[in-house]
């Protein structure tokens, strides 16, 4: 690659669906908190090439950005399957240990019928690697800033798994011809 890439990756607004749910992805956003958006919306340039993940939340805090990203799937969050839906609580009493082994080694644990977070980390590396150079912004979930993450570091799924990412934070991360820089995280 000789030409740098400036992303720019956005974790959508807060789901305004229950708390304690895995939430699918046609949960929608609050994009309610117009102070936020206005925020947020000052530090991204101007002129940038925009994606997002297909899933509604994030293309709503795409709009109440301002943005007209293009739909793409390699950034949607981890796949949590046949458990996507349903509450923590109720997963804990109805699987005991089987659900708490997956969160002692979430990283390269899949639940049943979704995928790993190393294998979200393989598709966010795809979708990276289609990006064009310049600036780029990404609206996407906390899954797919970790795994971009573990990509520019060169570190292993688990650790980073410990990166807070909150809802409307912005992480800068550069790919330079040499390899990547990390300019910030959860700003």
């Amino acid at each position: 690659m000789s030409e740098d890439h400036r992303l720019w990756l956005i974790r959508h607004a807060p789901v305004a669906g229950s708390r304690g749910v895995i939430h699918d992805s046609d949960v929608a956003a609050d994009t309610s908190d117009d102070a936020a958006f206005s925020a947020l919306r000052a530090k991204l340039p101007a002129e940038a090439t925009q994606f997002a993940s297909p899933s509604l939340r994030t293309l709503q805090t795409a709009a109440a950005l301002g943005l007209r990203p293009t739909a793409e799937p390699n950034f949607r969050e981890q796949n949590f399957g046949d458990w996507t839906g349903r509450r923590h609580g109720d997963l804990t009493r109805e699987l005991g240990a089987a659900y708490r082994d997956f969160w002692r080694a979430p990283a390269n644990s899949e639940p049943p019928g979704g995928e790993s977070f190393a294998d979200q980390i393989v598709r966010v590396r795809d979708g990276l690697a289609r990006l064009p150079a310049g600036d780029v912004v990404l609206v996407v979930h906390s899954g797919t800033v970790r795994a971009a993450l573990a990509i520019a570091l060169e570190i292993a799924p688990e650790p980073a798994l410990r990166f807070a990412i909150d809802p409307l934070s912005l992480t800068r991360i550069d790919r330079l011809t040499n390899g990547w820089r990390v300019v910030c995280v959860n700003c």
